[in-house]
């Protein structure tokens, strides 16, 4: 397995306990990732339950399989079904059809492993091209927003994203030192333009790009809008709590 594989999510088991996982249940685990929340869930659902996942990633999609794939063979005949979808969670009511389920969970945001792949272009702490999609196959890229939207709308979406009271000033920057092409040329012309920045506590200080990069991360994935779909959809998701 690959070291990513064996990334253990935060406060996994009281995820787990809080989704009352039964045997023989159906359980949608809606930000499969690596399969760190999937393979507990697995665990307690038996031969007669079945998995459903999803996850826009390709690369997560890949991961999971690969760790799913060595559960099954830990468990063998107490292996669940497994069924994978590689698209956006808010998908999920279109992709069930119908189909109503025991349990669901939502862990929202971007994933330590999406952070730890440098290449990716969500963080700052390596240099790479300016990407941060989390389905890399359609979309437009940060490097392709920063580049190409107005200085206005890139103001406003580091404001309302990124709650960046500095965000005039910021965008005013970006779009002087265009073309930003990498991470590391957008974190020093955000940093150049913000200054130093203390947390909300004023107990240390965190680097000035932090919010711009997550602002520009939440608006490429549009994970505001994914979130409340699959929040509408859920009540006709889940079966009622008589069923479970």
């Amino acid at each position: 397995m690959t070291e990513g594989s064996k990334h253990v999510p935060v406060l996994l088991q009281i995820a787990i306990r809080m989704l009352n996982v039964r045997r023989g249940g159906v359980v949608v685990d809606a930000t499969l990732g690596n399969a760190g929340h999937a393979s507990e869930i697995a665990r307690g659902l038996g031969p007669e339950g079945k998995l459903i996942g999803f996850d826009r990633d390709p690369e997560a999609i890949a991961l999971a399989t690969e760790r799913l794939n060595a559960l099954r063979e830990e468990l063998g005949a107490e292996m669940p079904q497994v069924v994978l979808h590689d698209v956006e969670f808010s998908r999920a009511s279109e992709v069930l059809a119908g189909e109503r389920v025991d349990g669901l969970l939502a862990d929202f945001g971007v994933s330590s492993m999406q952070f730890d792949q440098a290449h990716r272009g969500f963080s700052f702490q390596a240099d790479a091209n300016l990407d941060m999609r989390m389905n890399p196959r359609e979309g437009a890229t940060a490097e392709q927003v920063v580049n190409q939207a107005g200085e206005k709308e890139l103001a406003d979406l580091i404001y309302e994203f990124g709650e960046e009271r500095r965000s005039r000033r910021i965008a005013r920057a970006i779009v002087r030192s265009r073309p930003v092409t990498t991470t590391a040329q957008l974190a020093k012309v955000v940093a150049g333009a913000a200054g130093t920045m203390k947390s909300e506590r004023g107990r240390h200080f965190i680097h000035p790009a932090t919010r711009t990069f997550q602002a520009l991360r939440i608006y490429v994935n549009a994970e505001l809008s994914e979130i409340d779909g699959l929040l509408k959809a859920a009540p006709e998701l889940l079966k009622p709590e008589e069923g479970w």
